[in-house]
């Protein structure tokens, strides 16, 4: 009686709602360990979501702005830097079967993290830095983040093989924390670059990629026994038998395969997009308004801020006008075009991290139980349509049907992240199902950097066909071509869909022998790994 008089109060119901996800994350702390939730959360909510969420605005502005380069030539670039990622299976090899100083993982955090941090200070302090130095520095951050994941990612993995029916749960922790740091990260990318600047950004970041430092501190291992390094090309050679041994199994090339062509035919000419969502001429028009109301109080015989509905500090007035007078090309609607666009993709980014988010919610609560084909049928199918939201926008036909263009991008970068997501989770799932046991972390990087292969010959594609159809940093007039090309291409991945297993998510996928770590003198063990709270430290 009582429990449906509080069902019924929707006080009861709401604060029911807020406690959910919090009892969630109880559960699998109990199930877990609560030391793995907290790692989790650091490692891809911080490291991986806000930073990498902060960095790709601040990346893409300096590339464009400071570097001056292309959108092709910036899609070539920019796939330079998942080279760290493609390389997974070796940083999940040095985790698995090298450790440092007695320990296999704390080692890998606190160097993934120094490494990040000079990587990002050395971009913040230098001044005039060649291109050549820069793509180095870039890629040395990404190479402390993809240390960083591979070693948290062994763990996930090792408790996907201990606990199957929570590979499910505990990808959507690692979607949530991800999602929900890249929402803050695009949040505050746009008004921090507009702040103070790319670079300025750089020097930031490096505060959330000390706290991976931390986590290597914190992390309480235990301490790998009769270990030699004399041992370690053997244990090298056994790993990747033991690796090939698994990817002759029917069950786990197939969907290797599918992982690789799925996100190689899907090309990104999202550069592409970007310079010209940032075109002060051909681009969108995001602020109207802001740039009518700005123009008016430029113009001489109005006099200074008239009116009381401007947002214009005298300082920016005074900036504004200093670079009209002093460039006689710089017309007023190119210098207030500038002026907060940063923050609009910022914000539009931010959202796509909403929808993102939304994804992770949908599948947790909805579509988790589902067999892995059938989700993928549809989610692909979806994917491939929200490509032509794009068209329309490019084509101005939601000026057409009465949409302006900034309302039309947030509800297609909304969308275009949701069913990404949608279709990103049961892949990730699949994936942590398909690791023999004592390789985790290795075979998990393995899979990982073949998607990372497929994501960058999709950039690098995506890339030659801009640069084919001239799309540069003024000419856009076939991008739309380009988003025709790349929508079409995205539905060939359903006429692939026989290469994933009709299982049962719920359920395991390699044969119970793979799933058994074999123990002795020359293995290393797996241990459970915990966090030491600063109570206890102190």
């Amino acid at each position: 009686m009582e429990e449906s008089q509080l069902e019924r109060n929707p006080r009861n119901g709401f604060l029911a709602l807020v406690l959910r996800p919090i009892n969630w994350l109880k559960m699998l702390g109990g199930e877990l360990h609560w030391s793995f939730v907290l790692g989790v959360m650091i490692v891809y909510g911080i490291s991986q979501g806000f930073a990498v969420g902060m960095i790709k605005v601040s990346t893409m502005y300096y590339m464009k702005d400071e570097q001056k380069v292309q959108p092709s030539e910036l899609q070539v670039y920019l796939g330079l830097l998942q080279l760290p990622w493609v390389i997974k299976p070796l940083w999940g090899l040095l985790t698995d079967t090298l450790p440092v100083l007695g320990y296999r993982r704390r080692p890998y955090f606190i160097f993934a993290g120094f490494l990040s941090v000079t990587s990002m200070l050395a971009l913040s302090i230098q001044r005039n830095l060649s291109l050549a130095f820069s793509l180095l520095s870039l890629m040395g951050v990404s190479a402390g983040i993809a240390i960083a994941v591979v070693a948290i990612d062994a763990c996930v993995t090792q408790n996907s093989i201990s606990h199957p029916s929570l590979a499910g749960d505990m990808q959507s922790l690692c979607g949530f924390s991800s999602s929900i740091g890249a929402l803050v990260g695009y949040s505050l990318s746009g008004f921090l670059v507009h702040l103070v600047g790319p670079k300025g950004v750089f020097g930031l970041l490096s505060v959330p990629a000390g706290l991976v430092i931390l986590v290597g501190m914190m992390l309480k291992e235990s301490r790998v026994h009769k270990f030699t390094h004399r041992g370690v090309n053997e244990k090298f050679l056994d790993a990747g038998k033991a690796m090939w041994t698994a990817l002759k199994f029917r069950d786990v090339w197939r969907p290797c395969l599918y992982m690789y062509l799925s996100l190689a035919v899907s090309l990104n000419i999202h550069e592409g997009m970007f310079y010209w969502y940032t075109d002060a001429k051909g681009g969108p028009s995001f602020s109207q308004l802001n740039r009518f109301a700005m123009c008016t109080y430029l113009e001489p015989q109005h006099g200074l801020f008239a009116s009381k509905n401007s947002n214009l500090s005298l300082i920016t007035y005074h900036e504004i006008s200093s670079w009209l007078n002093s460039d006689s090309e710089l017309g007023c609607s190119d210098v207030l075009f500038w002026y907060g666009m940063q923050e609009v993709v910022g914000s539009v980014f931010s959202v796509g991290a909403v929808g993102s988010l939304s994804g992770v919610l949908i599948y947790q609560n909805w579509l988790k139980d589902h067999r892995f084909r059938d989700l993928l049928f549809w989610s692909q199918l979806l994917y491939g349509a929200s490509g032509l939201l794009d068209l329309i926008l490019v084509l101005r036909l939601n000026l057409k049907i009465g949409l302006p263009d900034y309302f039309f991008v947030v509800i297609d970068e909304a969308i275009s992240m949701m069913i990404g997501r949608i279709k990103w989770q049961p892949l990730l799932v699949l994936s942590s199902k398909l690791c023999p046991a004592g390789i985790e972390g290795t075979f998990f990087a393995l899979l990982m950097s073949i998607d990372h292969v497929g994501l960058l010959s999709s950039t690098w594609v995506g890339g030659l066909l801009l640069k084919f159809l001239k799309v540069t940093r003024t000419q856009f007039d076939n991008l739309w071509v380009a988003i025709l090309i790349r929508s079409l291409m995205r539905i060939i991945p359903v006429f692939l869909l026989f290469l994933i297993p009709r299982s049962d998510p719920n359920l395991s996928i390699l044969p119970e022998e793979m799933l058994k770590m074999k123990k002795g003198d020359n293995t290393l063990e797996s241990e459970n790994t915990e966090m030491v709270s600063l109570a206890d430290s102190t």
